[in-house]
C-alpha cells in the first residue's frame, strides 16, 4: 500500500511542476491546495530538496521549485526516495535486497517468483512514467 508520505509527496511535486516558468511555490499554498498538513509537507519537501529534485528560495517570492525538467524525473526515482524499495518483499528488491530468513531456495519459492513478476511490472510502469506524464 502506498504511504501517505509518498502520496502527498507526489501530489506536492506535481503541483510544483505545474507552475509556469518554474515559479517558486510556498509550502502553505501547496498544503492548502492539496489538503496536506503544513508540518508534514515541510518534512516531505525537505526530503525531496535533499535528494536533488527541488530547490528552495527564501524571502519574498520564495518557495520550492523543480531543479530538473519534469520530463527528466522518473516516477521510479521519486518512489524510491519517498517510499523506499519498490519491491513488495526484500528478496526481489534491486536496490534493497535481503535474503528471506524463512526461504531455503529463492528459485524454488513460489512467492519469490510471483513477487519478481510484480516487481518487474511495477518497475516497468514507474520507469516509463516521468513527472511530465503526471502533469499532462
Amino acid at each position: 500500500m502506498l504511504s501517505k508520505k509518498t502520496k502527498y509527496g507526489l501530489k506536492a511535486i506535481v503541483y510544483i511542476a505545474r507552475q509556469e516558468c518554474n515559479t517558486p511555490v510556498q509550502i502553505a499554498t501547496i498544503a492548502e491546495s492539496e489538503s496536506i498538513s503544513l508540518k508534514y509537507l515541510e518534512s516531505i519537501l525537505l526530503t525531496l530538496r535533499k535528494s536533488g529534485f527541488l530547490g528552495s528560495k527564501r524571502g519574498k517570492g520564495g518557495g520550492y521549485y523543480l531543479l530538473k525538467n519534469a520530463k527528466d524525473i522518473k516516477v521510479s526515482s521519486l518512489m524510491r526516495i519517498l517510499e523506499g524499495p519498490i519491491a513488495m518483499v526484500p528478496c526481489v528488491s534491486l536496490n534493497f535486497y535481503e535474503k528471506c530468513d524463512d526461504c531455503p531456495d529463492e528459485n524454488a519459492c513460489a512467492v519469490h517468483n510471483l513477487m519478481l513478476e510484480v516487481r518487474d511490472s511495477t518497475l516497468h510502469i514507474f520507469n516509463n512514467k516521468s513527472l511530465a506524464d503526471l502533469i499532462s
